[in-house]
């Protein structure tokens, strides 16, 4: 290392050389050959043209492999030390600087001998280059390793281990990663976890559980609204001791039913097709029969008629039914794909119970969905990684700008249609847990699946979207509580508190230009009512259609009558002439006759 530390030239440096072989020519390292050796050279000696001794000596440092799976001086530091690079002693520095030169058969872990043969070496050569005193030199020498390791997890996975192990899958499964480049290629992966956000999370999830039995699970996924970056995933209570399975994404398979959370997407659905939810009523009448299936409300209770913002509110079963059965399930299905959701929701198998939320999704899916709506209608397609960097510092992805993943897919009119009736939730709903005593708008949608083997609730504010899942994961015991609700006020009363976040309310947006089917104020919608004024309009057009078709034969009639009489008129004139010209040629040929019988006589 004498060319980088000040000694003579002798060509490109060692450290040089080192540095150009597991960088540039990465993919050449463990070729044997004069021409490498020669590119290795020349790449080497036009760096040092280029950079300083001691920057070439910071990228060295920064990053060549020390073994254990640590890239850079710093990570080396932590492996083997449990420190920073700046903390470290001169004995220690110097049994970092020896492991480069043979990563695996150096590490003082595996090789604890050798990798202190190579520290007494490193450290004779600092002494006899002058680069510590005696006493400093005598003082390394005598010390032992002083390892003091930080051991590396069985699956890469150091903390937060759901969200970790979500990352982890993403990184096999969406990008050209080997499993050695994930686990000991030395990336940097950088996530769009928030620690603190993440933390708040874990604690409502883990007060909640705190009131549950002990089969009972609780889970939570959250969203950024204007990003889509998902902020903190609660897969569980206990990774390691209890069960790997990611309830929040639905890694490990699992999935399980929503309940009346699905309900938003036949809300929104309605407002598509220009339904006031306000002024427009449902029937919520209990038990109804709509398209051959027979339910009830929760305990059969019968509401009347009540608008559509209303019925969702209270979370009319038989309301909604027959709501999705008028406006279409494959609509509803559609609208529940635009907004976030990914499963196959098979509505063609579901029928008119989709909207009771029967179909397996997941909670990542349904933060997604409602972060949507308190975006004001724009979607993002959900970020779990920002950047990944090798070990070079190369950026080999880039996933920061979430404009790229951005979507409108519902008016601004719309979106703020759909909030306020999700506010009516909170405020004297079901889901009045969730309201926030700072004063806060929430809007959120409560979810129960039959037996109540499901509790549900997403939440949206204006900096937050969530969704919360209670329940048995081996689906044995009903729940015993109500909603699920208070985990979001608690968790969003956490973030504002430490985060400083002002009470916020959703931006406003006029009303979309709703559809009046009559001069009344407020029609009743009943199961047949749309259908019936779809069939009246459809009517209507035919009748209009078949007047236009009548009136325009008429007047092709009409025209052919005129055109026929004139034909008519034509052909009796043609006739007349004909009949003249022939009696004018008879005159003509009785005079000749005439005149020829005078002859005779003469």
């Amino acid at each position: 290392m004498s060319n980088v530390t000040g000694g003579s030239f002798q060509g490109a440096s060692t450290i040089t050389q080192q540095f150009v072989r597991n960088t540039v020519l990465a993919d050449e390292m463990d070729e044997i050959s004069i021409k490498r050796k020669a590119r290795e050279a020349y790449i080497a000696m036009k760096m040092e043209e280029r950079y300083s001794k001691d920057e070439v000596l910071l990228m060295y440092l920064n990053t060549i492999n020390y073994g254990a799976g640590a890239h850079g001086v710093e990570a080396a530091a932590q492996r083997y030390f449990t420190k920073h690079a700046s903390e470290l002693t001169v004995s220690e520095a110097a049994l970092l600087a020896g492991i480069p030169q043979s990563p695996t058969y150096n590490d003082p872990i595996q090789y604890p001998q050798r990798a202190l043969d190579r520290r007494n070496m490193v450290l004779d050569r600092m002494y006899n280059e002058h680069y510590i005193t005696d006493a400093e030199y005598e003082k390394a020498l005598a010390e032992p390793l002083g390892l003091n390791p930080k051991n590396l997890s069985n699956d890469g996975i150091e903390a937060y281990p759901y969200f970790t192990s979500y990352v982890r899958e993403l990184l096999y499964n969406n990008y050209d990663l080997s499993e050695s480049d994930i686990l000991k290629g030395g990336l940097k992966v950088y996530t769009t976890l928030d620690v603190n956000k993440q933390e708040a999370a874990e604690a409502a999830c883990a007060a909640k559980r705190d009131t549950l039995g002990e089969a009972m699970e609780v889970a939570m996924a959250v969203v950024e609204p204007s990003t889509g970056n998902i902020q903190a995933i609660v897969g569980g209570s206990d990774y390691y001791g209890r069960s790997q399975v990611n309830i929040a994404t639905g890694q490990g398979g699992f999935g399980r039913p929503c309940g009346s959370v699905f309900k938003t997407f036949t809300l929104v659905t309605a407002i598509k097709k220009n339904i006031s939810p306000q002024q427009t009523y449902v029937d919520c009448n209990s038990p109804a029969t709509v398209d051959g299936y027979t339910l009830e409300n929760y305990d059969n209770a019968s509401y009347g008629n009540r608008s559509i913002a209303g019925a969702f509110a209270i979370s009319s079963n038989t309301g909604f039914v027959r709501l999705i059965s008028s406006i279409g399930v494959e609509d509803v299905a559609q609208t529940a794909y635009d907004l976030g959701v990914t499963t196959d929701l098979k509505p063609e198998e579901a029928g008119a119970t989709l909207t009771l939320g029967v179909q397996n999704v997941t909670p990542l899916e349904l933060a997604n969905s409602v972060a949507t709506i308190a975006n004001g209608g724009v979607h993002h397609d959900l970020c779990a990684i920002t950047t990944i960097e090798d070990h070079q510092g190369n950026v080999i992805v880039d996933d920061t700008d979430p404009e790229k993943r951005a979507k409108r897919v519902l008016t601004p009119e719309q979106a703020h249609a759909a909030q306020e009736a999700m506010k009516g939730v909170v405020q004297g709903g079901t889901g009045t847990g969730a309201a926030m005593g700072n004063g806060q708008p929430v809007g959120g949608k409560t979810g129960t699946s039959e037996d109540y083997r499901d509790i549900s609730f997403v939440g949206i504010t204006p900096f937050a979207a969530a969704a919360i899942w209670v329940g048995d994961p081996l689906n044995e015991y009903a729940v015993t509580t109500g909603s699920c609700a208070e985990v979001f006020r608690n968790y969003c009363t956490d973030i504002m508190e430490s985060e400083g976040i002002p009470v916020q309310d959703f931006d406003y947006a006029a009303d979309p230009d709703y559809v009046v089917y009559d001069d009344e104020p407020h029609h009743v919608y009943s199961y047949s009512t749309y259908q019936r004024r779809e069939e009246e309009k459809r009517k209507e057009e035919e009748a209009k259609k078949k007047e236009e078709e009548e009136k325009r034969k008429k007047e092709e009639a009409e025209q052919r009558e005129r055109e026929e009489e004139a034909e008519r008129q034509r052909e009796a004139e043609e006739q007349k002439k004909r009949e003249a010209e022939e009696q004018k040629k008879k005159e003509a040929e009785a005079q000749k006759q005439q005149q020829q019988e005078q002859k005779k006589q003469t």
